[in-house]
């Protein structure tokens, strides 16, 4: 009898040990894979790296969401959701902005770009419909050759009643899913622009897009 039971113990104990063991992978199975690291986040221009000015650019906080005013070409077109935006100064007359939409896919990202630069070719157009008072003149400047590119532009504008003259240049650009649009303006005409130095900012906003 005492040999008998020692033999149904012995089996016992293994048939626990085999069960033990087809339990773990089972067990493994259940704790969760360690979260992949978010992508960090595309990164904006800093004040040195915008078009040499006569006094110094200060740059502002990187701020969630569209602008809240400002940007009147492209105004209502890029989400809230996945956009940021810094403005910059200087202490004349000129200011810039760099907005950056993060886009759920790259055929989205692609589809915002091509709306952004309709935006900007049709502006002076729907400027003049709202204020007929209202000159100017708009150009496309070229492309930048860099990443999937970036396409630059300039509105000229005045009130030959006051005798007041505006020069914007604006650049849209895309990295894979990421879309930068970069605004600089100040008093002035388009002979007086930093039109190359614009181009130049335009090529490192990009490039540091990722």
């Amino acid at each position: 009898m005492r040999t008998l039971r020692t033999a149904l113990l012995t089996a016992a104990a293994a048939g626990l040990a085999v069960t033990a063991l087809a339990q773990v992978p089972a067990a493994a199975a259940q704790v969760p894979a360690a979260a992949a690291p978010a992508p960090a986040p595309p990164k904006f221009l800093s004040a040195g790296q915008l078009p040499a000015s006569l006094t110094p650019w200060t740059a502002g906080p990187v701020r969630q969401g569209v602008p809240a005013e400002g940007s009147v070409c492209t105004a209502g077109i890029a989400p809230a959701a996945g956009t940021r935006h810094r403005d910059f100064r200087t202490e004349l007359d000129t200011g810039a902005r760099q907005t950056i939409t993060v886009a759920a896919t790259t055929a989205k990202a692609k589809a915002l770009a091509a709306e952004l630069r309709s935006a900007l070719e049709t502006c002076l157009d729907r400027l003049k419909e709202q204020d007929p008072g209202l000159e100017g003149e708009a150009f496309y400047q070229g492309r930048v050759d860099i990443e999937e590119g970036a396409h630059v532009y300039s509105i000229d504008t005045s009130y030959p009643e006051v005798g007041s003259t505006d020069i914007g240049l604006y650049s849209v650009g895309r990295d894979g899913r990421a879309v930068t649009v970069v605004e600089w303006g100040q008093l002035g005409e388009l002979d007086g622009a930093p039109l190359e130095g614009f181009k130049k900012t335009t090529r490192t906003a990009v490039a540091k897009l990722y």
